[in-house]
């Protein structure tokens, strides 16, 4: 069942007897003064819906505890052991100087209910809500900005293994596309598994196997449906999307073909935008630096240096034309870059970098900040200052 807190205050109340010593602004003042507001009872009650058994830790620690822990990137252990040592954390969460916290595992149990709900963002939602009215960040002019790249666990595809995945993943998805397939996609038996078995040190080999695979793409593309499939959505939409996409984005006509007569070779040259696994569509060729590349999405997060609160943030595809990076600057609330050459603005720049950096290894896509914006991890260059 759900535990409630006692609003009576503890003798030994870190609020009551330190609180005074909380710098103004800071989210352990803010989640002191506004936790009760933030997270109430009633917020968490689908999370025990029946009402028996032992209650558990008030929602509103827990809650707490959690904002703080994604905020500074720490473990479950180790957020415990904040709990229990750092005054800041007990005059956040309301607890006495002398309560020790809860095991680990209790912050596990919490976000599994958490994910299992309608609402599982309800935590970072509560706090971008009350920021937003409380004025925390009103009048701070200056944010800092920065992007690190999320490796995607997913295997780097060539053009062969997309083309034969999608083919069939489309029969898999699309109803009758196997027959589809057994009529018209005659370049290879897409029901054994593995790659076609081909001399693949001849050239000329890779490349007759190019053209058939490709214009048996084309031909099931043709023989579908597309539009109705397209418009009834679903998996067997996605699937022939994928598939639409992989048979042009790597192969151009072959040296001497006009694109009519069937004869295809891979492309001397990478798509702007290639799908790197048909496993991951939406992962992209990423890069941090000329000679470090990865595989997997970029992340962003601009931060307000004074408070520590994530303004905004976002998780896009790794690799993206030159236009659509600048539209999503200037949604993100950034237009013309403007360097702060001022050493307080690089010192809280870096720290922001380290914070950041610690958490990467646990952040993925979809992830949400403490301000209820996807969290977006910061390495690389650090010391980037934007006007707010």
């Amino acid at each position: 069942m759900q535990g409630e807190s006692v609003r009576q205050r503890e003798l030994l109340d870190v609020e009551a007897i330190a609180g005074h010593l909380l710098v103004p602004g800071s989210v352990f003042g803010f989640l002191a003064e506004h936790r009760h507001r933030l997270f109430p009872a009633s917020m968490f009650a689908d999370l025990f819906p029946s009402g028996r058994g032992r209650p558990s830790i008030p929602p509103e620690v827990i809650a707490s505890v959690i904002v703080l822990q994604t905020l500074h990137g720490l473990s479950d252990r180790e957020a415990a052991e904040a709990v229990t040592f750092d005054l800041r954390w007990k005059a956040a969460c309301g607890l006495a100087v002398d309560t020790a916290a809860f095991h680990p595992t209790t912050l596990t149990y919490w976000r599994r209910r958490l994910a299992a709900s309608q609402r599982p963002q309800r935590i970072f939602d509560a706090v971008r809500e009350v920021i937003t009215q409380s004025g925390a960040i009103a009048g701070r002019q200056r944010r800092a900005l920065d992007s690190t790249v999320l490796d995607d666990a997913v295997a780097r595809q060539d053009t062969v293994t997309q083309l034969v995945a999608s083919i069939r993943r489309v029969g898999r998805e699309v109803p009758g596309a196997q027959a589809l397939i057994a009529t018209h996609c005659t370049g290879h038996d897409y029901s054994r598994p593995g790659k076609p078995r081909i001399a693949w040190d001849d050239p000329a080999a890779r490349d007759e196997l190019v053209s058939l695979l490709v214009n048996d793409a084309l031909a099931l593309l043709a023989a579908l449906d597309v539009d109705g499939i397209q418009a009834a959505g679903g998996q067997a939409a996605e699937a022939v999307a994928v598939l639409a996409l992989v048979a042009g984005q790597d192969v151009e006509p072959a040296e001497d073909s006009d694109g009519t007569d069937g004869r295809w070779r891979i492309a001397r040259k990478v798509a702007p935008d290639r799908m790197i696994s048909t496993v991951d569509p939406d992962a992209r060729h990423a890069h941090k630096t000329r000679e470090r590349r990865q595989d997997g999405f970029k992340a962003h997060v601009v931060v307000e240096p004074d408070t520590g609160f994530d303004h905004r943030g976002g998780v896009d595809q790794g690799q993206r034309p030159r236009q659509q990076r600048r539209q999503h600057r200037d949604r993100a609330g950034h237009h013309r870059p403007h360097r702060d050459r001022s050493r307080r603005a690089g010192r809280s720049a870096g720290r922001l970098g380290l914070r950041h950096r610690r958490h990467a290894a646990r952040a993925g896509p979809g992830q949400v900040d403490p301000a209820g914006q996807a969290l977006a991890p910061a390495a690389g260059r650090r010391r980037r200052i934007h006007p707010g």
